[in-house]
């Protein structure tokens, strides 16, 4: 089978074609003239037509736990939920509706169904209950495949580990027995470590403080668009900033890190045994400059690094504690997973569900 995953953001649409889970071609288009001509080009470059789409969303919200077939309902249920992440998922369901035109079957797989097993203590707000408002966090997809490939890799069917995901989003999650027990975002991405342009963890009157200076719109703008790296040394590139000797540079990376060991040492005494600290994303795949640092405040808990190891397990063999660095593969998870789905695997509850009378059984394609 083969499948195309469509990851639709607000200019570009990211695709990959996968012949089962091997990846046959892959790339990234501009929105010149919407998302139906955009997606009418990728089919037209790809080496061979797709059986099935599968789309990325940010947001199921707490009705979509698992990846689930596009139908029309399904489809008026996103537009409605579309409040929860207005800057990622209007964008999704505008690719979902130029993807029709192939006519063919589309699942949908959500980044926060991974956080779906969260305990009410770690995704209850201490505000009055209402409806819809807890903490889902997010790049579910990514902290699942690192969990898999940890298990694989690593020889432990259902590993207990904190992974982080460090790249221009930012987000830690402590995931015991193969589940998702805690997670740094929240009810948006904007919760958490600090990002590359998303200031993570603020204290809630400073945004009302904002909001009275600049007005609501502008204040959410500020909090996910100035703020992060780029407020503190200028660019959201931490290449860039690594490679300045300046104060901004040098405080900019110190906060960095100073959150990421934050939430690892919380999410240890969570876990209460993990086997290991998993990096990936962009800056944890790539510097080995940020690994050090965070490791370098896991010492105590018996985590020695390994200088001359740069993928793979990356602590020493003594480590109590043990470090690795693992490559995402988003896009992998998701085919494999509309594959699944597809062919009545793990979904296949929620798939009969939507099969049966009254189910508004009308794929989107």
């Amino acid at each position: 089978m083969n499948v195309l995953v469509l990851n639709c953001g607000s200019s570009t649409i990211k695709y990959e074609l996968f012949q089962e889970v091997r990846s046959i071609a892959s790339g990234t288009v501009e929105l010149v003239s919407g998302y139906r001509e955009a997606v009418r080009s990728i089919v037209a470059a790809l080496p061979a037509r797709p059986g099935a789409v599968a789309h990325r969303v940010v947001h199921g919200g707490e009705p979509f736990t698992e990846p689930v077939l596009l139908t029309e309902a399904i489809l008026a249920k996103l537009r409605e939920l579309s409040y929860l992440a207005p800057l990622h998922n209007p964008p999704a369901i505008e690719g979902i509706e130029a993807a029709r035109d192939l006519g063919v079957p589309m699942a949908a797989v959500f980044d926060t169904a991974f956080h779906a097993t969260l305990p009410e203590t770690a995704s209850r707000y201490a505000i009055p209950s209402r409806p819809g408002v807890r903490r889902y966090g997010f790049h579910g997809t990514s902290h699942r495949y690192i969990a898999e490939e940890y298990a694989r890799l690593a020889g432990s069917p259902e590993p207990t580990i904190v992974t982080l995901h460090l790249g221009n989003g930012c987000s830690a999650c402590a995931i015991r027995r193969g589940r998702s027990v805690e997670t740094s975002m929240g009810f948006t991405p904007l919760e958490g470590l600090v990002m590359g342009t998303r200031a993570g963890d603020v204290d809630p009157a400073l945004v009302l403080l904002l909001a009275r200076e600049h007005g609501i719109d502008e204040a959410e703008r500020i909090l996910n668009r100035e703020s992060g790296l780029l407020a503190l040394a200028g660019t959201n590139d931490m290449r860039a900033i690594l490679s300045r000797v300046d104060e901004d540079a040098r405080r900019a990376v110190e906060i960095f890190c100073h959150r990421v060991r934050k939430y690892v040492g919380a999410y240890l005494a969570v876990l209460e045994g993990a086997e290991a600290i998993v990096f990936t994303g962009g800056i944890g795949e790539n510097s080995a400059e940020i690994r050090r640092r965070v490791c370098a405040g896991f010492a105590w808990a018996g985590l020695k690094l390994d200088d001359s190891r740069t993928e793979g397990r990356i602590s020493t063999e003594d480590s109590r504690l043990h470090a690795w660095v693992i490559r995402t593969d988003e896009e992998k998870l998701i085919a494999r997973e509309a594959i699944r789905l597809l062919k009545g695997g793990r979904d296949g509850q929620d798939r009969r569900r939507q099969d049966a009378p009254g189910s508004h059984r009308s794929d989107v394609g």
